[in-house]
């Protein structure tokens, strides 16, 4: 389980990136309404994957882990996408 949700994730980043990118370089306003949406609903699955790691990392008592690692890289992701989600506002 974990190492599909670390393979999603990491997806799911590259996929946030682009989609910035994308919202930077067009000036298309349906295409940058899309692009708002599927930011919103790809953030809001790295919520949720956020939850099951923090989850299956309370259950494990080792230290280093691959849920320690896939609650760290859900974290960066959210964190990355909130100090840009402005750019959707301008």
């Amino acid at each position: 389980i974990t190492n599909n949700l670390l393979t999603e994730v990491d997806f799911l980043s590259n996929r946030l990136r682009n989609i910035k990118k994308a919202f930077k370089n067009t000036n298309n306003k349906a295409l940058k309404k899309r692009l708002h949406s599927e930011n919103k609903n790809i953030f809001k699955r790295v919520k949720e994957i956020s939850i099951i790691a923090n989850i299956l990392n309370n259950k494990t008592h080792e230290k280093i882990n691959y849920c320690n690692l896939l609650v760290e890289i859900t974290k960066r992701t959210l964190n990355e996408n909130k100090f840009e989600s402005n750019l959707f506002f301008h």
